[in-house]
C-alpha cells in the first residue's frame, strides 16, 4: 500500500477501535476493582482474579494483534534523504539521548513533506547532528510519520547525504505528517468501560461489601445462631476440584447447623486426596475453600484443623458483643499465610462492621467493635 505525502491519512476502523477501548477501559475496572474488593471481603479467587485477568487479556490482545502486525513488517520500507530543520535533546543523563528532530524528508519520487520524530541519539554521535544536515531515514509508505534515522547506511546512500544539497528546500510550505492523533470519543467510551467494568463488581459483591442479605430472604432481622437445626443435607450443592472447593446449602439451612460444617468439611477430603488448604470462608450458606497446589512450599492447613466445635461459639460471641445489635451477615476467614493458623469472624448491621480474631484453637485473642 503507498500513500503519498499530502494525501489523506489511512482510514482507520473506528467502531473497532472504540470497541478494544471500550474493552480495553472495562478489564482495567474491574480487575482494579476486584483487587480492592477482593482484599475487602478477604476473598482469595476474587483478588486472584483482579491480578490475572489484564494478564490474560493482555495476551489476547497480542495474539488479535499478529495479523496486524505481520503485514506492516511486510511492508518495504522506504528510504531517502531528509534535512535536519531543527532538533532538541529532551531529556535522558544515560548514553543515549533522546532528540526531538524537525525533519524535512525528500524522496526520490514524491513530493517533499515534513514531521517531527523523537529518536534515542548516543552522547558521542551528538555533534554530528546539526541544523541543515543531510541524513539518511527509512519510513513505512504507508505511514510517513514513523520516519526513523538510519545511523549506519549503505555507502551509496552515504554518499548521496554526504554530497547532497538541499538549499532551496520548501521547509515550511512542505506538507506535515503526523501520527492520526486518538479522537476525543476513544477517551470517553474507554472511561464508560472503566467505570461500568468497576461497578459490574461492586455490585455482584455488594451483599459481602455492604452486609445486604439477598432479596426476599426473612431471616436477616435474627441472629444467626437462631437458626433452627437441620439434618437435610439433600438441599447441599459441592463442588470440589484441585484448586478449590464449594458447598451451598438450600434455604433454612445454615453451616452453624449441628454438623454441617463437619460434612462439608470431610467433603474435601472424601476421595482420599490430603488437600491443603490456603483459606477457607464460611458464611452462613456458602463454603469455598481454596487449595494449594501440591508440592507448594507455603505452610497451609488441613481442612479438618478448623476448631469446627468453636465456631458457632465465636459467630455468637461477634453478634452479640462487638456493639451489633441485629446482624445481617457474619463470615469466618480461616487462613495461614505465614505462621499459625488464624480465624477471623466479621459480623455487619446496621451499626457497622465488628470483628473477633481467634487461634487455632479457637482462643480469641483480638475483638474490633463496632466505631
Amino acid at each position: 500500500m503507498s500513500t503519498a505525502p499530502g494525501a489523506p491519512p489511512p482510514t482507520h476502523h473506528t467502531p473497532v477501535r472504540l470497541a478494544r477501548g471500550f474493552l480495553t477501559g472495562a478489564v482495567a475496572g474491574a480487575s482494579l476493582a476486584a483487587l480492592v474488593v477482593g482484599a475487602i471481603v478477604e476473598s482469595v479467587p476474587l483478588f486472584v482474579t483482579g491480578l490475572v485477568l489484564p494478564l490474560v487479556y493482555g495476551a489476547l490482545l497480542f495474539l488479535a494483534g499478529a495479523p496486524r502486525r505481520a503485514r506492516e513488517a511486510a511492508v518495504v520500507p522506504r528510504t531517502a534523504l531528509a534535512v535536519i530543520e531543527t532538533l532538541e535533546a529532551v531529556g535522558g543523563e544515560a548514553s543515549d539521548v533522546p532528540v526531538r528532530f524537525g525533519l524535512t524528508v525528500v524522496p526520490d519520487d514524491g513530493a517533499a513533506f515534513r514531521v517531527e520524530i523523537t529518536q534515542d541519539i548516543n552522547l558521542v554521535e551528538l555533534p554530528d547532528y546539526r541544523p541543515r544536515g543531510v541524513l539518511v531515514v527509512q519510513y513505512p509508505p504507508d505511514r510517513p510519520w514513523r520516519v526513523r534515522i538510519v545511523k549506519r547506511p549503505t555507502p551509496e546512500w552515504e554518499d548521496r547525504a554526504a554530497s547532497a544539497r538541499f538549499d532551496a528546500v520548501p521547509g515550511a510550505g512542505a506538507a506535515r505528517w503526523a501520527e492520526p492523533p486518538e479522537g476525543r470519543a476513544d477517551g470517553l467510551v474507554a472511561l464508560l468501560g472503566l467505570l461500568l467494568g468497576a461497578v459490574a463488581v461492586v455490585l455482584l459483591f455488594r451483599a459481602d461489601l455492604f452486609g445486604t442479605d439477598p432479596p426476599g430472604r426473612d431471616e436477616s432481622a435474627k441472629p444467626p445462631s437462631a437458626a433452627s437445626p437441620s439434618d437435610s443435607s439433600t438441599l447441599s450443592t459441592t463442588v470440589v476440584s484441585s484448586a478449590s472447593g464449594t458447598v451451598a446449602l438450600g434455604p433454612g439451612q445454615s453451616f452453624l447447623d449441628r454438623g454441617e460444617l463437619e460434612r462439608a468439611l470431610d467433603s474435601f477430603t472424601g476421595d482420599g486426596r490430603k488437600r491443603r488448604a490456603l483459606m477457607i470462608v464460611v458464611q452462613e450458606r456458602l463454603l469455598t475453600a481454596v487449595f494449594l497446589p501440591s508440592g507448594t512450599p507455603a505452610p497451609g492447613f488441613a481442612p479438618g484443623a478448623l476448631p469446627r466445635d468453636r465456631l458457632p461459639a465465636l459467630v455468637e460471641e461477634a453478634t452479640t458483643t462487638l456493639g451489633i445489635h441485629s446482624p445481617r451477615t457474619w463470615r469466618i476467614t480461616a487462613d495461614r499465610l505465614t505462621g499459625s493458623l488464624v480465624v477471623k469472624v466479621v459480623v455487619t448491621g446496621p451499626e457497622g462492621v465488628a470483628s473477633l480474631e481467634a487461634d487455632g484453637r479457637g482462643e480469641v485473642v483480638r475483638r474490633a467493635p463496632v466505631r
